[in-house]
């Protein structure tokens, strides 16, 4: 299922428009963006919670040539199920 296909199953089940259905997506995205940037955590429960850790600076190695490389640390997002959607998918 792509962003599309979400718009659309979305528009059908709430009997909304799909230009309704994309912006409330988009609203919703753009609301966990925006908390995940600010190093906050979201939780919808039963779903799962999405969070922001930090990965270090490490060594890595070029595949190609086998040099190594510095690389830098960065935030990423970690996304953990919650038991409802884990149970459904099981």
């Amino acid at each position: 299922m792509n962003k599309t296909d979400l718009i659309d199953a979305m528009a059908e089940h709430a009997g909304i428009t799909k230009a309704a259905s994309k912006k409330a997506l988009e609203c919703a995205l753009g609301e966990i963006e925006g908390a995940l940037k600010k190093g906050n955590r979201v939780s919808l429960v039963g779903f799962g919670s999405w969070s922001v850790s930090q990965r270090a600076a490490r060594d890595g190695r070029n595949p190609q040539t086998g040099a190594t490389i510095k690389i830098k640390a960065k935030n990423v997002i970690k996304f953990k199920a919650g038991s409802d959607l884990s149970d459904s998918v099981n």
